[in-house]
């Protein structure tokens, strides 16, 4: 399932669609046009940056993710820098008091988790004890980085991720590579939801 009928059903979806579409959406005219972070080479390029810090679109992205969240249960929201950082903050401010954040870094710094004794490397609300957490990330090509952050919860944490849910789905692989790996995953919308504005 890329979009939840809910997401698609709810009144500021078009909304946020149009705010991707003017805020983060580029068409290069051609396949190899730029460069991704996967390496991969597309027409058409996201920078939902711009998305995540204008003030209507943060509050839009904070209720629907808010409202998936809650649907899968979770009590812990977060995932991998940088992307997931604004994302989990736009949560937690929409959320009620039990849906507490969290970051995993790339590198651990070593100093995190002193107060919270969280693992090196996941900061933000304390992990310990377990818990329902749902990751978070911007645009999601082959689904390589929130697998990263799925598994260093696994394997850190008495956590269990029950989903992952991206801003925008690129449609390159990610729902498949998330369905082999046995992960639920979903996006707000989808690159084909955009290039029909």
């Amino acid at each position: 399932m890329a979009v939840d009928p809910t997401v698609r059903a709810h009144p500021e979806w078009a909304r946020l669609g149009a705010l991707v579409h003017e805020l983060a959406f580029l068409d290069g005219g051609h396949d190899d046009a730029f460069t991704l972070a996967s390496g991969r080479h597309s027409r058409w390029f996201f920078d939902t940056k711009p998305v995540m810090m204008h003030p209507e679109a943060g509050r839009i992205l904070g209720r629907l993710l808010t409202m998936r969240a809650e649907a899968m249960g979770a009590q812990f929201v977060g995932g991998l820098e940088l992307g997931a950082v604004p994302l989990t903050a736009l949560v937690v401010a929409a959320a009620p008091d039990h849906l507490r954040g969290f970051m995993v870094r790339k590198e651990p710094k070593g100093r995190g988790g002193r107060k919270t004794n969280n693992p090196p490397g996941i900061e933000g609300s304390s992990l310990v004890g377990g818990g329902d957490v749902v990751i978070v990330e911007d645009v999601t090509t082959t689904g390589g980085s929130s697998i990263v952050a799925v598994e260093r919860i696994h394997a850190e944490t008495d956590c269990r991720v029950v989903g992952v849910i991206s801003i925008l789905d690129r449609e390159e692989g990610a729902e498949e590579a998330f369905e082999a790996a046995g992960i639920h995953f979903e996006s707000l919308l989808t690159r084909s939801d955009i290039l029909a504005l």
